[in-house]
């Protein structure tokens, strides 16, 4: 089956062509003939599925299909991530290119500008995360009375940080008459839920699987919390390590990850909500352009990263859902190229990787490391109390002399 076989305006075969796509994806096959009639969609896919196009294409077609007399937002495409704004405008910027067609990308952490002056020149298709979206529209530099489509990408993943209420409030300023395609790596029963509040007789698409790729070589290396980073190092270490990406659960622990890691001069870079639009930019074209190897990251951050190549994947620390660890390891291996992941697993994380194990339906190989001594103790560093306690007890113990003159 290939692109032509929907008849999509020339212009964007010319577009499809541009960007190589030879055959549809099974997500592409099953959405696009959906989405063209006008359909709800609630479709279940991952990154790297070619669900982007998926849902622009259809968009475009619609937009090409009936052109408006004035220049305003026509398509709303809500993501969680700035990163994954970019990508979503880089690709609709691509596959529009021989069209008169704009999009604009909404997000925070930069300065509202430039996006007011791009909504004033006029676009047909804003990809925006919920805040900033929002931001505009108490502004009233967006208007969106125009709007005919609406897309939530990446479902899950704005329940997960907490966008719901935001997406309430964006929905109740839409008109209520449109196209709704929800997508979600996964259909739990609070993306259900937010599918029966935003959509209408939704088809649901559901051709991705909640299991890891058969080319992901995993693996779990037991170790005590105070040796991970040894660990990692000693991992990090080998030939075969050409593109890593780290995942630490919080924010601090990224940061004190990447620390250990450049005093260990291994040079890696870090990217989570707290780094500065200009630091994360610089991080990610970094590691794609192969300058850093490793680039350490939280789930929220690295959620909507599509960089091709990564050799590895490491799990510094356990991911706190099963199917967190399958979009973590989801990032190697991708078409069907061999890849690695990695789990360092401490002694209380082993109830989760009992449930991962079970949502995988197979047991994770064990290894130890070679070099390593695992019964090493762990130091811990007194507090500045107890140092001050001790030199005061030791002040009082010290026996009190007498001077030579005095006697």
């Amino acid at each position: 089956m290939s692109f032509s076989l929907f008849q999509l305006d020339p212009r964007l075969q010319d577009g499809v062509r541009a960007l190589s796509f030879e055959q549809p994806t099974p997500i592409q096959r099953a959405a696009i003939p959906a989405a063209l009639e006008g359909r709800d969609i609630l479709g279940s896919a991952e990154t790297g599925t070619g669900k982007t196009a998926a849902y622009l294409l259809p968009i475009m077609q619609r937009l090409l299909a009936a052109p408006a007399h004035a220049r305003k937002p026509r398509a709303l495409i809500i993501v969680p991530t700035r990163e994954l704004a970019l990508q979503v405008a880089q690709q609709a910027e691509q596959l529009s290119a021989r069209t008169a067609l704009r999009a604009a990308a909404i997000f925070g952490a930069v300065p509202m500008g430039p996006q007011v002056a791009a909504l004033k020149r006029g676009v047909e298709i804003v990809i925006a995360t919920p805040g900033r979206l929002l931001d505009h529209a108490e502004r009233k530099t967006i208007t969106f009375a125009g709007i005919e489509v609406l897309v939530l990408d990446e479902a899950d993943r704005m329940l997960d940080v907490g966008f719901l209420p935001d997406l309430r409030r964006i929905a109740a300023l839409l008109p209520r008459e449109r196209q709704t395609m929800l997508f979600s790596a996964t259909l739990t029963l609070s993306v259900l839920d937010l599918a029966r509040q935003f959509t209408r007789d939704a088809i649901r698409i559901q051709k991705e699987t909640a299991v890891a790729p058969e080319a992901i070589a995993q693996t779990l290396f037991p170790v005590p919390e105070h040796l991970k980073a040894q660990v990692l190092q000693q991992l990090l270490g080998a030939e075969e390590m050409e593109s890593v990406l780290v995942f630490a659960r919080t924010k601090h622990r990224a940061d004190r990850v990447a620390r250990q890691l450049l005093r260990a001069r291994i040079h890696a870079q870090v990217i989570h909500g707290d780094r500065s639009q200009s630091q994360r930019f610089a991080a990610l074209d970094a590691f794609r352009s192969g300058q850093t190897r490793v680039l350490v990251a939280t789930d929220i951050a690295a959620r909507g990263i599509d960089v091709e190549g990564i050799s590895h994947v490491i799990n510094y620390d356990v991911p706190m859902q099963p199917e967190d660890y399958v979009h973590r390891i989801g990032r190697t291996g991708r078409a069907h190229a061999a890849g690695h992941a990695y789990t360092l697993v401490t002694p209380v994380d082993e109830a989760m990787i009992g449930r991962i194990e079970r949502v995988l339906q197979h047991k994770i190989q064990r290894r130890r490391l070679e070099g390593v001594d695992y019964d090493t103790p762990q130091f811990v560093q007194p507090s500045q109390e107890a140092i001050r306690r001790y030199v005061e007890a030791h002040r009082q113990a010290r026996p009190k002399t007498t001077s030579a003159r005095a006697a």
